[in-house]
């Protein structure tokens, strides 16, 4: 491999990974859990799973609005419950910083049981933290014999920049230390272009890239438990099944739409499965690769094929949120079926041109649409993302692009891109707070 192709896949090994549960609750569970491993590593008396028991423990969790906007409403796995008391609760019971994104790995109903007392004895505290941050968890966990740790999270779910022990600082990484204490200096999203995206995908060692076929493996797993199972609305259930074969028929586009909506289904209803996500998010995973698996699926692609349409669909995704920021206004499935329609392209024999089209069609159609927190809900905004994805792919192949002409897209696709980016990281920035003013004042 060369330099930049090392770079690429470092990247994307970096922002594509295994997540268990909504990554919103899941950070404030990883800072949890930090913090209730730093007082039984250090603390005298804290050991094992008797000091957890105290009158006097406590968790207290101040995070960022958009953590709290994202969740608020979503189901958080194996407990059926929703939110971040639970969530910050598990991560003291059960949950392991070593882990990750999936923290809660080890969960179990013993767990469960123990964290819905801790609810259900207040316990647990959130707020709002006064922080400039879009992503910030801090994370206080104290015991009845007077000691207290904390972590911080920052800009990125799994990013522990800062620990502490009775006021002392015991770490503080600022430059993007994460859970797993392994510091990255690689390029980010904004680091990279679509020609150089195009590339990469297409002309890499396959070898190289064939790690990103396991998020095939995840993610079809959790479609076909929502195909299955009754979570949240049902939304790929609904469309998958026989009885509105009438008005959603059997093609490819209802294939796609079905598989990627009930993984949605599932995930953020609190299915136990982990999602492969994508910038942090399970559900832009889910987005950025569901479709290409269907296509994939449906018209029997081969194994490397699939790796290089999805290596473009998720470089795209984290290539559009480097100038978005892991949370914004924006829904991100914007972004992430925007990776899919370029992945849908390369599948039915497009080029550079054509995948560039796909992508300004797909910023000229659908980037209005709002992140109102992660919910069972967001399913019909997946299922919606891939009907426009697949749309976009379509009109691009038959050398249909929206024209530089319009609203705010550019003859440059980078130009194009970071319209966008400023569009939903600055101009919504007044959408976001009220969006969280009237979800917390319901």
């Amino acid at each position: 491999m060369t330099p930049r192709e090392i770079e690429l896949t470092d990247l994307i090994r970096k922002e594509v990974k295994p997540a268990l549960g909504c990554t919103e609750p899941i950070a404030v569970a990883l800072s949890v859990a930090k913090a209730t491993e730093i007082i039984e590593e250090k603390c005298p008396g804290c050991h094992g799973r008797e000091w957890r028991l105290t009158a006097d423990f406590r968790i207290k969790v101040e995070v960022s609005g958009n953590i709290l906007k994202n969740g608020m409403g979503v189901g958080i796995p194996g407990t059926g419950m929703i939110g971040l008391y639970i969530a910050s609760a598990l991560g003291a019971v059960c949950g392991k910083s070593c882990y990750g994104l999936e923290v809660l790995h080890d969960l179990n109903p013993e767990s469960i049981s123990r964290a819905k007392e801790l609810v259900g004895e207040r316990k647990v505290s959130v707020s709002i933290a006064d922080t400039p941050h879009k992503l910030y968890v801090k994370a206080c966990v104290s015991t009845g014999s007077g000691h207290e740790a904390s972590a911080v999270i920052e800009d990125d779910h799994d990013n522990i920049v800062e620990t502490s022990l009775d006021g002392n600082v015991l770490q503080s990484d600022r430059t993007g230390n994460t859970a797993s204490e392994d510091s990255y200096e690689g390029i980010t999203g904004k680091d990279i272009t679509v020609r150089e995206i195009y590339e990469f995908a297409t002309e890499a060692d396959f070898e190289d890239i064939r790690f990103i076929l396991e998020s095939r493996t995840l993610n079809l797993a959790l479609a076909k438990e929502g195909l299955e199972g009754d979570y949240g609305l049902k939304v790929g259930k609904t469309i998958h099944a026989s009885r509105n074969n009438e008005v959603f028929g059997t093609d490819f586009m209802s294939y796609a739409m079905s598989m990627t909506a009930a993984a949605s289904d599932a995930r953020m209803a609190g299915c136990t499965l982990p999602a492969m996500s994508n910038s942090g998010s399970g559900n832009q995973g889910i987005t950025a690769t569901m479709p290409v698996i269907a296509y994939a699926l449906k018209y029997g692609t081969d194994d490397e094929t699939l790796a290089r349409a999805l290596i473009l669909s998720h470089l795209v995704a984290i290539h559009i949120k480097g100038y978005l920021g892991k949370l914004s206004a924006l829904c991100g499935c914007v972004i992430a079926s925007t990776g899919s329609a370029c992945g849908i392209v390369y599948l039915r024999g497009g080029n550079y041109e054509q995948i560039c089209s796909a992508i300004k069609n797909m910023i000229g159609n659908i980037t209005g649409m709002v992140c109102d927190g992660a919910k069972v809900g967001c399913a019909m905004k997946v299922a919606s993302g891939v009907s426009s994805a697949i749309q976009s792919a379509v009109l691009a192949m038959e050398g249909t692009c929206i024209s530089e002409h319009d609203g705010i897209i550019e003859k440059d696709i980078e130009k194009t891109i970071m319209n966008l980016g400023q569009i939903g990281s600055v101009g919504m920035q007044n959408t976001d707070n009220m969006i969280l003013d009237i979800m917390v004042c319901k």
